[in-house]
Formats: C-alpha cells, sequence, structure tokens
C-alpha cells in the first residue's frame, strides 16, 4: 500500500506546488466568497463565475497548508464547466468522503448506509487518506465550503 501512499502524496504536493486555477475573478460577474481556518490559518478566496445553471469558470486565490492548496486546486478541476447540480453533488460527496465514519477507517468491511468513494473524482482520491487525521479534515473542506457559498450567493443573485 505504501506504493498508492506515495503516489497520492505526490499528487497532493503537485496540486501544492503547481494549483490549477490560481488567482481571481473580475467580480461582477463572478462571485466571491472567503474561508478561514482559525485551527491551521488557512485562508481561501474563491471566485466562481456562474451562467445560468453552468459554473463556467473557477479560480483559488489565499493561502494555506499543503491540504488546504491542493484540495482547492483538485476541486477547481473537478467542478469547472460542471452544472451547478453536478457541482453540488460533487460537494456532496467529497464532503461525505471527508467525514466517514472512525470504524469505517479501521475495517475494510461494508457498513451500513453509503460511504463516499472519491475514485471517480480524478486526483481527489488522493485526499481520501486525510480522514485519518481528523484535524486536517477542515483544511481539506474550507475551499469546497467557500464553493458552495459562491453557489448560494449566485442563486441569490439569480432569484432577485
Amino acid at each position: 500500500m505504501s506504493g498508492l501512499e506515495d503516489l497520492y502524496r505526490e499528487i497532493i504536493l503537485d496540486h501544492y506546488r503547481n494549483p490549477r486555477n490560481d488567482g481571481e475573478l473580475p467580480t461582477p460577474p463572478a462571485q466571491r466568497a472567503e474561508g478561514f481556518n482559525p485551527l491551521c490559518g488557512d485562508e481561501v478566496v474563491v471566485y466562481a463565475e456562474v451562467d445560468g445553471d453552468k459554473l463556467r469558470d473557477v479560480k483559488i486565490a489565499g493561502q494555506g497548508c499543503s491540504i488546504s492548496r491542493s484540495s482547492a486546486s483538485m476541486m477547481s478541476v473537478a467542478v469547472k464547466g460542471l452544472s451547478t447540480t453536478e457541482v453540488r453533488e460533487v460537494i456532496r460527496t467529497f464532503k461525505a468522503a471527508m467525514s466517514m465514519h472512525e470504524s469505517q477507517l479501521e475495517s475494510d468491511e461494508a457498513l451500513p448506509g453509503p460511504r463516499a468513494d472519491l475514485s471517480g473524482l480524478g486526483d481527489l482520491a488522493a485526499l481520501q487518506g486525510v480522514v485519518k487525521f481528523p484535524v486536517r479534515i477542515k483544511c481539506a473542506t474550507l475551499s469546497w465550503n467557500t464553493l458552495a457559498q459562491c453557489l448560494d450567493q449566485a442563486e441569490q443573485a439569480a432569484g432577485s
């Protein structure tokens, strides 16, 4: 298993060193939301350009630990160009994977209820090991919660 863990570590470091979709979008038309993790000092700004029901573009700015920055980078790649419904489903899947119960970590046996799987979401599978370190889960989910805020803002703007 160490070979797979090494691969995941390299993927995380690659996204940390070379973040995808790094930068800003003009607001408006893009929505802008800020997130902060006081436990680790991570700060993220998510810019999301929503056109109708489609996430046309997303950019990430800020600073943080390798888990926070790489998660934001991977998120931006995974959701860019999707419908807002699909984006919210990816957010739910990712957050469910990050909140697996400890007993699921200690056993490969099937447990009642859905078990979130990130294997279909590209590089995001590299972050599944974060659940072994509960204090780092907030690092991994910070950008996802901030993106959800952007989607909420876009829906509110469209409804007004």
